[in-house]
């Protein structure tokens, strides 16, 4: 980011914003329709370096501090769902698992290839078999200098899109211990592994969701990601930072929703009065702003601490499940001021039905609220209810 000035950023923020409203939301109508996003979004998100913004310089990158990437997703957290969540991946998990785990040799060779999607990933964690933790059931058995892996998993977002997954497979069965799993990079066109179709989703079209299928997939050793026994540690170190970037797609989200609600009740006359001069749609008004705000506050929090090396993992459980309450709030008083129009298509003053349905996905995306209430209480009581925090310029130490 030192190769752009202040106010080049706020130009860049304006441009992702116009991008978000403008060409997503008209290409959205496609994509509902089909539940893939066609080769223009591809391109567009090429052209405007949103590959770019979160991947280290080094690598041909924009190198962005935490806090600069959460405003750039803030701005196109405001378009459709499914874009949301296939550019929240591409700036996070895309890069970072291979980043912080991988081998010199396997970050010379992909995260270049990352800047402009020549390669990119998918995340293969979650079961049907089992939750997403210690207790997953694919396997991969060492045979010689292979792995063979057999198993399935499912809800996999981009699976349609992806030329890499990165996939976790039980490689210690008899470990009692937090070493039963390991993490591989596996190429998507290794013999043996499918790809496999799921229903139409409710909201967010187009994330490319699937099943993965291993059948006797043979990988060689050159796939594996850090140690072997190293994947569970790999899958909650890389799920902390992008939950918290979870919750910033709801902040840009609520965003936009406080905003036409209160557009909305400027214009909507009853009885000869405007909605806004009334005091129960005033508290309504109020009350997703306040919440808009706390989750933003929180936020930034959050990236300060990241970007300063301090444990994060707490604070992301804690935003997270904060985002959620925030986005249920936002959602139900703004179709509450919308009224009966807010529950059709082509609302004129944006995609009411649309954002409210998209929001559902960050109710189960990387954790559901019982799975972040755990990890937070975890955190809280090893430190004993205090949480580190950023001093503003002139505070005390």
């Amino acid at each position: 980011m030192s190769i752009w000035t202040k106010e080049h950023f706020q130009n860049y923020l304006q441009d992702v914003r116009k991008l978000a409203e403008g060409p997503f939301e008209e290409m959205e109508i496609e994509v509902a329709k089909t539940d893939r996003f066609p080769q223009r979004f591809f391109d567009l998100v090429q052209k405007s370096g949103l590959y770019r913004c979160a991947l280290p310089e080094a690598f041909g990158g924009y190198g962005m501090n935490d806090l600069q990437l959460m405003q750039v997703q803030e701005e196109y957290s405001r378009g459709p769902g499914g874009m949301r969540m296939y550019l929240h991946y591409a700036m996070g998990m895309n890069w970072r698992i291979l980043h912080d785990f991988g081998s010199e040799d396997q970050k010379a060779a992909i995260l270049p290839k990352l800047a402009d999607a020549t390669i990119f990933t998918c995340f293969g964690l979650t079961e049907e078999t089992g939750g997403t933790g210690a207790d997953l059931h694919t396997a991969a058995v060492l045979d010689g200098d292979t792995y063979i892996l057999n198993g399935e998993k499912t809800l996999i977002s981009y699976a349609q899109y992806a030329n890499y997954a990165y996939v976790f497979a039980v490689t210690r069965p008899d470990s009692h211990k937090d070493d039963r799993l390991s993490a591989f990079l596996i190429p998507m066109d290794t013999p043996g592994l499918e790809v496999l179709p799921m229903p139409r989703p409710m909201g967010c079209r187009g994330a490319g969701y699937g099943k993965l299928r291993f059948t006797n997939v043979r990988v060689p050793k050159s796939c594996l990601i850090g140690k072997e026994g190293q994947g569970l540690r790999i899958a909650t170190h890389s799920l902390a930072v992008s939950r918290a970037h979870v919750a910033v797609s709801n902040l840009g989200l609520c965003q936009r929703m406080l905003e036409v609600s209160i557009a909305r009740a400027k214009d909507r006359v009853t009885f000869g009065k405007p909605l806004a001069s009334r005091q129960m749609i005033q508290s309504y008004l109020a009350e997703m702003g306040t919440y808009t705000h706390a989750l933003r506050t929180m936020l930034y929090d959050f990236a300060k601490d990241f970007d300063s090396g301090k444990e994060h993992e707490t604070k992301a459980a804690m935003v997270k499940y904060f985002s959620i309450v925030t986005a249920q709030k936002v959602s139900d008083f703004m179709l509450l001021i919308f009224g009966g129009i807010g529950y059709f298509e082509d609302c004129t003053y944006g995609p009411i039905e649309r954002m409210y349905r998209d929001c559902r996905v960050t109710w189960l995306e990387e954790g559901p609220p019982s799975v972040l209430q755990i990890t937070a209480a975890r955190g809280l009581l090893q430190s004993g209810g205090t949480l580190p925090y950023t001093l503003g310029e002139g505070a005390g130490q």
